[in-house]
């Protein structure tokens, strides 16, 4: 990696977000009528146009944490967590999707799973794989998260029943290389790959041909 990159992604930042900071600082003095009355069309016009600010915003926040992560000066804050509490959490605190409904099921043993794991990364992290998979799922089926020991650790097989399938019968040496670039997420995949990895976990893709679905391997710390 060039070194030069994560100084480039933190002066993007700054860049971005001063511009950014006064287009949303004089939408918001419109939407409250200090310019004068607005009609009906003029504001729903400036509330989409807010809403895509916010947007853009986000994606700010996303190459900050980016730019941190790749610099290595990123806080990890780490103590001993259970695993499945913290999927079970994560996946209730998933948004609504705008356009339907897909169930997010968990599939764990009630005992106690504990990891040595910064549990608010972490929990961003995963959240942000199962809401990009469950964004991307076609099928009626659902997406479900197991989880199994594995080793000293424990493995994450996200997916519909005929992705978990295929991850349950694909050989170790057939694992393929998770996207973390698919567009509509922004740059959360990025983000949560990194995180991953700080954790000493990895992420790999399902075997080919099937798009919605991930392994996660987590160490226990």
């Amino acid at each position: 990696m060039d070194p030069r990159w994560p100084k480039v992604l933190s002066l993007s930042v700054h860049e971005f977000r001063t511009p950014m900071t006064v287009i949303s600082g004089y939408i918001r003095m419109l939407l409250k009528d200090r310019a004068g009355p607005l009609s009906d069309q003029q504001r729903r016009l400036l509330e989409e146009a807010e809403k895509s600010c916010a947007r853009l915003s986000a994606l700010i926040s996303e190459v900050s944490e980016l730019s941190m992560l790749e610099a290595g000066t990123t806080a990890f804050n780490k103590s001993r967590v259970d695993l499945h509490q913290m999927l079970r959490e994560t996946v209730a605190q998933l948004p609504p999707l705008p356009d339907r409904e897909v169930a997010v099921t968990v599939d764990a043993d009630e005992d106690p799973a504990p990891i040595e794991a910064d549990a608010v990364r972490l929990s961003a992290a995963l959240g942000s794989v199962i809401a990009a998979l469950r964004r991307e799922l076609v099928g009626e089926e659902g997406l479900r998260v197991q989880s199994r020991r594995n080793g000293s650790g424990y493995e994450l097989l996200i997916g519909d029943p005929p992705t978990l399938e295929a991850l349950a019968r694909q050989p170790s040496t057939e694992r393929g290389v998770f996207d973390e670039w698919r567009g509509g997420v922004g740059l959360s995949l990025t983000v949560a790959r990194r995180i991953l990895n700080a954790h000493d976990a990895a992420i790999f893709a399902p075997p080919e041909g099937l798009k919605s679905g991930a392994r996660i391997l987590l160490g226990s710390g």
